[in-house]
C-alpha cells in the first residue's frame, strides 16, 4: 500500500490536530472514492493510501510510533493487520456516505467497487476473523547497579492471563536507566491464531547505597581525617570488584577526586569500561578534648 509519508498523503503537517486529520481524510476520501472517478484503478490505489494513512495517524499510539521511527521503521514494526486493527470502518463510512455508503461500497452498489478489493483479505467483515497479533506489553523493570554494570540473565515474574509467568531475560552489560529491552512473543496472546505480541521492559536502576553512576563512570565518597589529609595515608575504597587500597598523597585537599582507571561500568554496546572517581572528604570533628584543642590552637598559630 502506502509508500509515501502519511502526512503528505493527507496533505497535513505533523502538528495537525485530530480534527484536522479527520477533515482532511473526509475531503480526500470523498474525492477519491472509486464510484466517483472514471479511472477506477487509480482511484482505488489513492483510496487505499488514504485509509492506511488515516488508520495510523488517527490512532495516538500508532501515530507516536510513526513519528518516532518514520515510514520505514514503522512498517518494519507493524504489519497490515496491525495498521488496521481497531480502525472503525463502519463509523468512517457511515459518516462519509450518509449511512448507506458502507453497504453500497462493500457490495459494489451503483456499479461500484467491492469493499474487499480495496482492503484485501475479505474486507471489513473479514478483518475481525483474520489472525491478529496480540497487544504488546510494557513494564518498568527495576534492577541493581551491579546487574546493569555487568549484565547477565535474570528471572522476571509477570502477571499474564490471571497467572504468573516466569521468564528469563538477558541484561546487556552497561545498560543505562530508561533503556527498553524487547522480548519477542511474550506479550498478550494473539487472536484467531495470530502470533502473540512482544514484551517491552523499561530498565530502572535502583539507587545504590555507595555508588553514584554518571554515564559509564562511578563516583564514591571517602572520608579521611584532617591529619591523614595533611600527612598522607592509605585508604580502603569500595569498587564493584571489591575493596582496593588507594594511596592519598600528603596535602590532599577536601573534595579532591582520585581516578581509578577502568573500574567503572562497562560501556553499553561498546568496549572497555568507564572509571571510578573517589571524592575525598576531609572529616572535621564536631567536638574535641582540651588537649586536642590546645594542639589545634598551636597549629593555628603556625597558620595551619
Amino acid at each position: 500500500m502506502a509508500t509515501r509519508d502519511y502526512y503528505d498523503i493527507l496533505g497535513v503537517n505533523k502538528n495537525a490536530s485530530d480534527e484536522e486529520l479527520k477533515k482532511a481524510y473526509r475531503k480526500l476520501a470523498m474525492k477519491y472514492h472509486p464510484d466517483r472517478n472514471p479511472n477506477k484503478k487509480e482511484a482505488e490505489e489513492r483510496f487505499k493510501e488514504l485509509n492506511e494513512a488515516y488508520a495510523v495517524l488517527s490512532d495516538k499510539e500508532k501515530r507516536k510510533q510513526y513519528d518516532t521511527f518514520g515510514q520505514e521503521g514503522f512498517r518494519q514494526r507493524f504489519s497490515q493487520e496491525d495498521i488496521f486493527r481497531g480502525f472503525d470502518f463502519e463509523d468512517i463510512f457511515s459518516n462519509l456516505f450518509g449511512g448507506r455508503g458502507r453497504r453500497e461500497f462493500r457490495s459494489g452498489g451503483r456499479g461500484g467497487v467491492d469493499f474487499s478489493d480495496l482492503f484485501g483479505r475479505g474486507g471489513y467483515q473479514d478483518m475481525g476473523r483474520m489472525p491478529q497479533k496480540g497487544e504488546d506489553m510494557y513494564y518498568e523493570w527495576p534492577i541493581t547497579l551491579e546487574e546493569a554494570a555487568f549484565g547477565g540473565e535474570k528471572k522476571v515474574s509477570l502477571p499474564k492471563g490471571g497467572k504468573v509467568e516466569e521468564i528469563y531475560v538477558k541484561i546487556p552489560p552497561g545498560i543505562p536507566s530508561g533503556k527498553k529491552l524487547r522480548v519477542a512473543g511474550k506479550g498478550a496472546a494473539g487472536r484467531n491464531g495470530g502470533p502473540p505480541g512482544d514484551l517491552y521492559l523499561q530498565i530502572s536502576i535502583r539507587n545504590h547505597p555507595i555508588f553514584i553512576r554518571e554515564g559509564d563512570d562511578l563516583i564514591v565518597e571517602k572520608e579521611i581525617a584532617f591529619s591523614e589529609a595533611v600527612l598522607g595515608t592509605t585508604m580502603e575504597v569500595p569498587t564493584l570488584e571489591g575493596i582496593k587500597k588507594v594511596k592519598v598523597p600528603p596535602g590532599t585537599q577536601c573534595h579532591t577526586k582520585m581516578r581509578l582507571k577502568g573500574l567503572g561500568v562497562r560501556r553499553f554496546q561498546g568496549t572497555g569500561r568507564g572509571d571510578e572517581y573517589v571524592k575525598v572528604i576531609v572529616k572535621v570533628p564536631k567536638r574535641v578534648g582540651e588537649k586536642t584543642r590546645r594542639l589545634i590552637e598551636e597549629l593555628a598559630k603556625e597558620g595551619i
